[in-house]
């Protein structure tokens, strides 16, 4: 069928527009690909016999007696162990300069599990960032984005996950990338000795907007097949969903469809569900871990972006800039994992969630604290040592900066608990602080 679709070849076109072409076919299925005037495209729309065709580079330049060939398939990816260590572009091509990968070739954007073959997800995931593992620990088959303003270190702190982070794989899907978080992201794998375990998929700012909305299929096939065929925990990278979101609206736009909110098209909900539900732990011990990054405009978290995301996803880690510290740390107040207390006391020391919370509380109270100074009220002794204790945490615990482990994590709290308050006012169980209070 493939070949005899190959063969088929059409030279009249009966609709042009900024991004598509529409012409009469038989035959054709929804997302084959497609060759119109020597440029790559993709079945997005059948009704009856008339086919929609998004144009991946623009249709500029191309006529209505434009040659178009349909190639009988989907887009698809080659998967074997091949994929390490490598850079590949929206299509799969190479973009390190190595040689084209031979494997199994599979159609991208496949379903996700079926929830029957899915198990509750129950295995922690370090990161070395105390921010994300004490306070909102990942556990593997987790779907969580990164909320961050544009100017932060968001893709520092991606990079820095992918080196630390204990799986058996990382996929990178990068969306949007200016060259020099390209390079960015190369330099760091390859100093960091970590190639073997790391795969990349790229768009850069420089490629045609349009293609980024291959990435994150293209990245979660390659997860799939080290996940299902070969039992490995994967942990995907995907940055930044907001350039990918924006490639939605530029596509619908284009195509002339009604946006709904912020100018995003009304299927951005199943868009990004259909991406964020390939996350999953196994009956085996593979698993699909997704981290994202998505971008806020100026803080504002009810954009149809962010706010759709967070009924998708198990919570969000959410970094900003802190004043006290002058880091930027994951905000304790505005993060949030759902699935922590699948592993917290149970694959970390019983103290955890204890220690958590009593962390936060005290950092509550000192932003009290803090609002009592701005307003011109006297602060209390508690209120002073508040003050301090927010500064130590922040440096010591929240900033992104930090990279220890899970028991480390729960050392350093004790240490600036006793350094700055009596075991009463931690609010922690006697039992549990009598046995890990520090001694003087």
């Amino acid at each position: 069928m493939a070949n005899k679709a190959y063969q088929r070849i059409y030279t009249q076109l009966d609709a042009i527009t900024k991004a598509t072409v529409t012409l009469k076919a038989k035959g054709v299925s929804n997302d084959e690909l497609a060759v119109v005037h020597g440029k790559l495209a993709q079945v997005v729309k059948t009704k009856g016999d008339s086919v929609t065709l998004q144009i991946f580079s623009g249709t500029e330049g191309i006529l209505t007696n434009a040659e178009v060939t349909f190639l009988g398939s989907a887009p698809t990816v080659k998967v074997s162990d091949q994929l390490s260590g490598r850079f590949f572009d929206a299509y799969g091509h190479p973009l390190d300069g190595g040689p084209e990968i031979e494997g199994e070739e599979r159609v991208i954007g496949g379903p996700s599990v079926n929830p029957y073959k899915r198990r509750m997800p129950s295995e922690l995931i370090p990161t070395g960032i105390a921010g994300i593992d004490l306070n909102n620990t990942l556990v593997s088959g987790q779907k969580i984005p990164f909320f961050a303003d544009p100017d932060q270190p968001y893709n520092q702190v991606m990079a820095d996950v992918a080196l630390r982070a204990d799986v058996d794989r990382i996929i990178l899907g990068g969306m949007g990338l200016s060259n020099d978080d390209y390079l960015f992201f190369k330099h760091a794998f390859e100093s960091a000795g970590a190639l073997d375990k790391i795969v990349s998929f790229v768009n850069t700012t420089e490629n045609p907007p349009v293609e980024r909305l291959l990435i994150p299929d293209m990245a979660l096939t390659a997860a799939e097949y080290f996940a299902v065929d070969k039992n490995e925990k994967v942990l995907v990278l995907l940055t930044d969903m907001t350039s990918y979101a924006d490639a939605l609206s530029i596509v619908s736009n284009r195509m002339d469809q009604i946006p709904s909110k912020d100018s995003m098209p009304g299927s951005l909900y199943s868009d990004l569900a259909k991406i964020y539900e390939k996350a999953v732990q196994l009956p085996t011990d593979g698993s699909i871990t997704i981290i994202a990054v998505t971008t806020l405009n100026d803080g504002d978290i009810t954009h149809a972006i962010p706010d759709n995301t967070g009924y998708i996803t198990e919570g969000q880690l959410f970094l900003r800039n802190d004043s006290d510290s002058g880091k930027v740390i994951i905000d304790p107040f505005r993060s949030l994992s759902r699935l922590k207390q699948r592993v917290q006391g149970k694959k970390t020391r019983e103290d955890h969630s204890q220690v958590m919370n009593a962390g936060v509380r005290l950092y509550a109270d000192a932003q009290n604290a803090k609002t009592k100074l701005e307003n011109g009220f006297d602060l209390s002794d508690y209120d002073l040592r508040c003050l301090d204790y927010a500064k130590e945490y922040a440096t010591k615990l929240l900033a992104i900066d930090v990279n220890i482990s899970v028991t480390e994590m729960l050392d350093t709290a004790w240490e600036i608990f006793a350094k700055y308050f009596t075991k009463a006012e931690t609010g922690i169980k006697a039992a549990i602080a009598d046995k890990y209070w520090p001694e003087k």
